[in-house]
């Protein structure tokens, strides 16, 4: 008969780090190489596409996707020629143990058969991306050409010759057979997981993928003493909003050497739109295309009432708009917790650049 006294007392593990509010709120954070072995299969290969995206050398990265891929996941081609170019292959597998001999021996038949065909040419390298990583006997022989040969000859009437396609039984005989002896079994590799994440850290994909923040932004931009040619169209515009204020013409920007209040302004408005522009930098670097253009337009529908409303003049309109930028919040996009009041301010100058926003319009 079972007594209490032969059970244990639960104590739970204790936490060797402190916590924080993020930890009550969301619990401990997921290691990196823990969470890709949860991703899907479709994820996984996006990963890797995004990864193999940010490497250089390569004029085309694509992802070949659904059935019949023949072998190809993703792709790096080192000319827009494609296959006819050098060019590598990333396998992306994600299982549920590190991959095996018997994982790669039939992906390996498929890159042998298919450009024994002619359907691509022999890629430069062959690496195999395993979300838990690839395991010791599969890693032993992909470091050995020799013992892979081997290993892929003995495995091929059982793993691959009914395998690689469902259209027919590959027999690994006659042409095939001497292509296959023939074959640089050196091109086939893996990449490490841990390597993959810690490169795939320096592209603008990784804080979408893992969260943890955006990097600190770069110190701010001091405008140039004189203005460059991308900002002639939104100081025009300021310009034009001055003038309106004076009730005369202000051709150029001497003309403000008697206006100090107004030089003021100037400098103020310039400081806004270069840190705007700053921020357009930061984003190419650190978050996914669009992501920038997203906020442009989150900042215009914020503030377009309010320009397109009556105002006494063009300059009254202007910082009637400037205010207001500065009330708009913005918390869903991915660049909410790098953007400033400034930021806004100069977007506003960005959209008057593309005449999205006018200070002095005909309509007045």
């Amino acid at each position: 008969m079972v007594h209490y006294s032969d059970f244990k007392a639960i104590v739970p593990k204790g936490i060797v780090h402190a916590g924080s509010a993020d930890h009550v709120q969301a619990g401990l954070p997921i290691p990196k190489a823990t969470r890709v072995q949860i991703f899907s299969p479709d994820d996984w290969e996006g990963f890797i596409e995004e990864w193999a995206g940010s490497l250089k050398g390569y004029a085309i990265v694509r992802r070949f996707a659904g059935s019949g891929d023949m072998g190809l996941d993703v792709a790096g081609f080192t000319d827009a020629a494609g296959f006819t170019a050098p060019w590598d292959n990333y396998q992306c597998k994600r299982y549920d143990h590190p991959l095996r001999p018997a994982d790669i021996h039939v992906e390996i038949g498929k890159i042998i058969y298919y450009s024994w065909l002619g359907e691509y040419t022999v890629p430069r390298r062959h690496y195999f991306a395993a979300s838990r990583d690839v395991g010791t006997t599969a890693a032993k022989l992909l470091l050995d050409p020799s013992k892979l040969r081997e290993s892929v000859r003995q495995a091929w009437e059982k793993q691959c010759r009914h395998e690689i396609t469902a259209t027919a039984d590959v027999v690994l005989a006659g042409g095939l057979l001497s292509y296959f002896d023939a074959f640089d079994f050196s091109i086939f590799g893996s990449k490490s997981v841990l390597d993959l994440i810690a490169q795939h850290e320096e592209t603008k994909f990784h804080v979408i993928r893992f969260g943890g923040g955006l990097p600190p932004r770069p110190a701010r931009n001091v405008p140039p003493a004189a203005p460059a040619a991308h900002e002639s169209r939104y100081i025009r515009q300021l310009l034009d909003a001055y003038g309106d204020h004076l009730g005369t013409q202000v051709p150029d920007l001497a003309a403000l050497d008697l206006q100090p209040r107004l030089q003021r302004d100037f400098s103020r408005q310039r400081e806004r739109f270069y840190s705007a522009e700053a921020l357009r930098n930061f984003s190419r670097d650190t978050v996914p295309e669009g992501t920038f253009d997203a906020l442009q337009e989150e900042v215009f529908q914020g503030v377009v009432d309010i320009c397109e409303s009556s105002h006494g003049t063009g300059y009254e309109r202007m910082k009637a708009t400037m205010s207001q930028a500065a009330q708009v919040t913005s918390i869903s996009n991915p660049l909410a917790p790098a953007t400033r009041v400034q930021d806004r301010q100069g977007i506003c100058h960005q959209l008057a650049n593309e005449d999205r926003l006018l200070w002095v319009s005909n309509d007045d």
